[in-house]
């Protein structure tokens, strides 16, 4: 059964603030820079499989993975937070990072680890939590070209074929897997689930936007990637071209029947993290609250196509949010289980 927990007052504000102009002014996801991207003039990655070059254990909960990837043509970092029954075998989540990518540590970590308890909310759960560090503006795909400031961006090969086995066989995965993603990592993880059915079991997306089919929409995705100085015609052409169709969650949804789908979005407004004791103030809210809006507007659009096509899915939109990391603290956990079920745990 399609379940949605639905603010009404909230939803008809928020869009009449938006119309269509502000999604195409303003890009999605939070800040970002470029993560020290491969050059665009490396060769073509050499026919070699993907390896694990090196594990350093921050904690005995906390591994930070060094993998070569042929596709990225460079060593790509990825941390792993493990449960406490690491001789057990367990399912693995994918968890996708907003538009910085990590920018705020200078790529030691992924803004999942910076920005929220995530640590702590999993130290009792028995799956391997992966957190891709890098990415910026990349929208976790595969670019048609490298970019001359991003470099090559080869995520999906990355994410979806090289690094799972070896996850699997380094730290004892079952071979089920989830994912999830806050903002420009919800648009990726839709994006990957619709393109790698058999790969993924469900998909939690946190205040992303999951459709292409307007060019206000793709200026937005644009928008996004030139906050890095990338330029989205490397990723996926000029806007009539086919790799936005066949990136637009949207379009492929019918690959989400029997998914576990879960999807969350605020309106915008702002709500207890800027309003209340120790708020930020209204400051934040200025700049959140537009960027909020246009998830909403675009999270909308998604469940309507999903009700159109009988798909089973938990929408929840909340009565107020801004597009902040607090509210997206507060997202994992209620999306929880519904990955939990995803993940057979």
């Amino acid at each position: 059964m399609h379940r949605r927990v639905i603010a009404a007052l909230g939803t008809s504000l928020a869009l009449s603030i938006l119309g269509t102009g502000v999604v195409s002014a303003q890009p999605l996801p939070g800040t970002g820079s470029s993560d020290g991207a491969a050059s665009p003039s490396a060769q073509a990655a050499p026919s070699r499989p993907a390896r694990i070059d090196h594990v350093d254990m921050l904690t005995d909960r906390r591994a930070a993975v060094f993998v070569d990837s042929p596709a990225m043509n460079k060593i790509v970092q990825v941390q792993v937070l493990l449960p406490a029954a690491q001789a057990v075998s367990r399912p693995t989540l994918y968890m996708l990072d907003g538009v910085s990518a990590g920018k705020e540590s200078n790529y030691l970590e992924s803004t999942w680890t910076q920005k929220t308890d995530i640590v702590d909310f999993f130290a009792d759960k028995n799956v391997n939590v992966v957190l891709p560090v890098g990415g910026s503006s990349s929208y976790y795909t595969d670019w048609n070209v490298p970019d001359p400031i991003l470099g090559i961006n080869k995520w999906e090969t990355f994410l979806t074929s090289e690094l799972p086995p070896l996850i699997d066989a380094r730290f004892s995965g079952n071979g089920t897997n989830a994912i999830a993603g806050v903002s420009m990592g919800a648009q990726g993880a839709m994006d990957l689930i619709t393109r790698h059915p058999n790969l993924y079991t469900g998909v939690a997306g946190l205040s992303g936007c999951y459709d292409n089919s307007q060019n206000n929409l793709k200026d937005a995705v644009r928008a996004t990637v030139a906050m890095n100085g990338g330029n989205a015609t490397n990723m996926w052409g000029e806007n009539a071209d086919f790799g936005w169709v066949a990136h637009d969650p949207s379009r492929n949804a019918e690959a989400l029947r029997g998914k576990d789908v879960y999807i969350s979005v605020g309106t915008g407004l702002p709500g207890p993290y800027e309003l209340g004791p120790g708020g930020t103030g209204l400051q934040e809210a200025a700049q959140g609250g537009p960027l909020e809006a246009a998830a909403l507007y675009c999270t909308t659009l998604f469940d309507t196509r999903l009700r159109s096509l009988d798909i089973d899915a938990t929408v929840v939109y909340r009565p107020y949010g801004i597009h902040q990391w607090p509210y997206w603290q507060d997202d994992l956990r209620e999306s929880w289980p519904t990955l939990e079920r995803a993940l057979g745990i």
